[in-house]
């Protein structure tokens, strides 16, 4: 079984009130159009005219030759962490990138690649299936943005 997971709320809170992204900058704030703008926290789609953060984002926990760098959107508001065992509504492009990671944060290669948005949950748990994988990054199939983390539930 799988769980995706959400941002750290403490994080999120903190990007929320202004600390800075991963480049040291202050997150943009911007009005969302309704489309394409995933909240990495509450996994939703931020509805149209919502306010909305831009910034950059690594989600590891330590700079590192694999610790890809990106754009994400965020809620501007406080919103509440979303993640289960479900695919979360902020996946709703046709596809994903999928790729597996190990305990030292480096990714597996041979564990990535694009599968329809339907086949996330099968294509992570054969991934997840193996003793050298720690979690799977869901990343845009287009523009490799990071979307939500897979773990072992």
């Amino acid at each position: 079984m799988i769980r995706f997971t959400a941002l750290p709320t403490a994080e999120v809170r903190a990007l929320q009130s202004g600390a800075p992204d991963a480049y040291g900058n202050a997150p943009e704030r911007a009005v969302s159009d309704g489309k394409g703008n995933p909240c990495r926290h509450c996994l939703r789609q931020i509805r149209e005219g919502a306010a909305m953060l831009i910034l950059a984002h690594r989600p590891f926990p330590a700079l590192q030759p694999y610790a890809e760098t990106g754009p994400i959107f965020l809620c501007a508001e406080p919103c509440e962490p979303g993640g289960g065992t479900e695919i979360p509504a902020a996946l709703a492009s046709p596809e994903y990138l999928i790729k597996g990671y190990n305990a030292a944060d480096r990714i597996v290669y041979g564990t990535g690649r694009i599968v329809p948005t339907e086949d996330i949950p099968a294509a992570a748990e054969t991934i997840l299936a193996r003793d050298d994988i720690a979690y799977v990054h869901v990343r845009s199939a287009r523009n490799n943005c990071y979307q939500a983390r897979i773990e072992r539930s």
